[in-house]
């Protein structure tokens, strides 16, 4: 019926030959935004909403790069308004010999619009192609711009970016600033659900990369505030990433500007095992790296392993330390100022710039190698460091060999334990990662065999956040997983390979359970994240109680959701049974609550905010007992489906 009906309009097509000029349709002023805002901030939902915040704070941020700015105030509003108020310069609103508007209203209602382009006001810029501020305004329901500037306060107002007025002094005023109030659109991000945390810990990056700011959030939601204010710049943002670990050394600084590009950066070594990076450019996260952090790692492997040499720590015939050797234990943080720079995507996620390389590789080549040479006890520990990194190394490719001598996707080398699906295409195919040989049968009897995998795991895996790599590859049920997945792990990580786009942790709702469940995490977040980033994994939500009143039966998957349910049922005779362990269900149950693609519930993981989630495992999973039992007794009231 499909085929034939694509027949039928593909023949009304053809018939209807007069394709003209007045076919294309040219979208006016901001309504493309409108029309596609994925193309301008990502997504509609929550990081999307939160860019929308982030753009207009860049635009305060920039004010105190040159100097013209030390005080941000954002505050979330109970309607779901925002309200993000600066003392710096204030937005111009003298007319633009270009649009003949206000040039206040050139930049809210005019993308490329903006004072980004010509270097005469802003040196460097975290704004790309000036479209911030219209992007904001096209995208909300309601937009305010209010001016302090020449002793007079300005004011304008935008509906889904059409100014309702003209640019007007509506009082006077002792100081200058913007003051920028809006409210999303709920048509386009339907639920204005702000996250106070993913906003503070973005808010606590600019104020390290901006010495001198002070950044006040308020959430007038949950009567929450929190102010930042770092003299210590990227050096105290080292100190704080590592907060929570054995540290080899103080943080060691460097600044230098090259060609035109200022560069910082902030090297610190601890006891770990995982490497901590974070790159921005113009105060901008870049989450995906680009020139910048190629050249930072670049400077690093050479200048240690020259060092290295130098001291005669490496055998003439020793091959040199690779990248993974010098960066494991690694906190850094690289920034990256400079005047035209190229991202690429309108999230900015990846700097381009390719001249960038060399200018932050000379730089930290050179602060880096005279550190070293001032501080000989300190280069000792970092480079005993990274050789045991490198012997760990050769003793995990020993080990990954053995793991996959052949290719992953030839069948002959699947785990045994496996039962995989008879659907060959990825994309197509999911798999369960099953607590327990009892809970594993039953879910290899209940599942849709055609494109449902099992693979029971036995026990607790390994805790990776304190394993080396050798030590992590050498169990047996770590091994089992990174076979049956097939894409190998860390740097060596090819998606293209995976065996199953859907992966799914089904555990026990208890709390061995939990624990297994947060086990496996810490794996896939610090040895394969790309599975996360890229939507593959997944946590099944089994059933908390099954309840019977005659011959009707409802499953229930929380607390919350069975008291509510006996309320509805209040006096008649009720069979509650709870449900300790997958085990205790049978296959039949199991499929129809936990793996039914039409009727189950599962949790899509995702890394919204990759320094809160860095912080979270290493505090929970880590060698470090006060911080974990501070969290826990922090968090303990507000956690779930606690068995006692």
């Amino acid at each position: 019926m499909f085929s034939r009906r694509m027949e039928i309009n593909n023949a009304q097509v053809n018939r209807n030959n007069d394709y003209t000029a007045e076919d294309i349709e040219v979208l006016d002023g901001l309504e493309a935004v409108r029309r596609r805002p994925g193309m301008y901030i990502g997504s509609t939902g929550q990081k999307g909403l939160h860019h929308l915040v982030h753009e207009i704070v860049y635009n305060s941020i920039d004010e105190a790069i040159v100097g013209c700015c030390d005080k941000v105030d954002v505050t979330l509003h109970k309607d779901g308004q925002v309200e993000v108020a600066d003392n710096g310069r204030g937005i111009p609103i003298d007319i633009h010999p270009v649009t003949r508007t206000s040039a206040l209203e050139a930049v809210m209602t005019t993308l490329h619009a903006g004072a980004k382009f010509g270097g005469r006001s802003y040196t460097v810029s975290g704004g790309l192609h000036g479209v911030g501020a219209s992007v904001v305004n096209a995208l909300s329901s309601w937009l305010k711009v209010q001016v302090k500037r020449d002793g007079k306060l300005y004011s304008q107002e935008y509906r889904r970016g059409v100014a309702q007025n003209s640019v007007e002094a509506v009082g006077e005023a002792s100081d200058t600033g913007t003051i920028t109030n809006f409210l999303a659109d709920k048509d386009i991000f339907g639920n204005l659900n702000y996250d106070f945390d993913a906003l503070a810990q973005r808010f606590r990056e600019m104020c390290y990369l901006t010495k001198g700011l002070e950044l006040h959030l308020r959430d007038e939601r949950a009567d929450r505030d929190i102010t930042f204010y770092f003299d210590g710049g990227i050096a105290s943002f080292a100190r704080y990433l590592n907060k929570n670990r054995t540290v080899l050394h103080k943080p060691i600084y460097t600044s230098k500007l090259v060609n035109g590009t200022q560069v910082e950066a902030a090297i610190q070594y601890n006891d770990g095992f995982t490497e901590t990076t974070f790159s921005f450019a113009n105060c901008i996260n870049t989450q995906d790296g680009g020139s910048h952090l190629t050249g930072f790692r670049t400077a690093l492997t050479r200048v240690i392993n020259d060092y290295t040499r130098k001291m005669k720590l490496l055998k003439e015939e020793d091959a040199n330390l690779i990248g993974d050797d010098t960066r494991e234990g690694l906190v850094a943080i690289i920034s990256v100022k400079i005047a035209e720079p190229q991202f690429e995507g309108q999230t900015k996620a990846k700097l381009g710039n390719p001249e960038v390389k060399n200018h932050v590789e000379a730089a930290v080549a050179e602060g880096l190698s005279q550190y070293l040479e001032e501080h000989p006890q300190e280069a000792k520990r970092i480079i005993e460091k990274c050789l045991t990194s490198a012997r760990a190394r050769e003793a995990a490719r020993k080990a990954r060999d053995l793991v996959i001598k052949k290719t992953a996707l030839d069948t002959a080398t699947l785990p045994g334990k496996l039962t995989d699906c008879i659907e060959k295409n990825p994309s197509h195919c999911e798999l369960y990662l099953v607590e327990g040989e009892s809970a594993g049968g039953s879910a290899k009897q209940g599942r849709d065999r055609h494109f449902q995998a099992i693979l029971p795991l036995r026990g607790k895996i390994l805790n990776v956040e304190k394993a080396p790599p050798d030590k992590m590859l050498a169990h047996e049920e770590i091994r089992t997983i990174i076979t049956a997945l097939g894409t190998g792990i860390d740097h060596q990580m090819d998606l293209s390979k995976l065996r199953y786009h859907r992966i799914i942790i089904m555990t026990d709702a208890d709390v061995d359970g939990s624990h297994i469940r947060t086990l496996l995490l810490t794996f896939f977040f610090r040895h394969m994240a790309q599975l996360i980033e890229n939507g593959h994994l997944y946590i099944a939500q089994p059933p908390l109680y099954r309840i019977t009143s005659g011959k009707e039966q409802h499953w229930v998957y929380s607390e919350k959701e069975q008291e509510a349910l006996l309320k509805k049922l209040k006096g008649k005779k009720l069979g509650i049974q709870r449900y300790k362990g997958l085990g205790e269900m049978s296959a039949q149950q199991l499929w129809d609550t936990t793996m039914n693609p039409e009727t189950r519930t599962m949790l899509k993981v995702n890394i919204a905010d990759a320094v809160k989630a860095d912080l979270i495992f290493r505090t929970l999973m880590g060698d470090e007992v006060p911080p974990r039992k501070a969290f826990i007794q922090a968090y303990a009231k507000s956690v779930r489906n606690l068995d006692i």
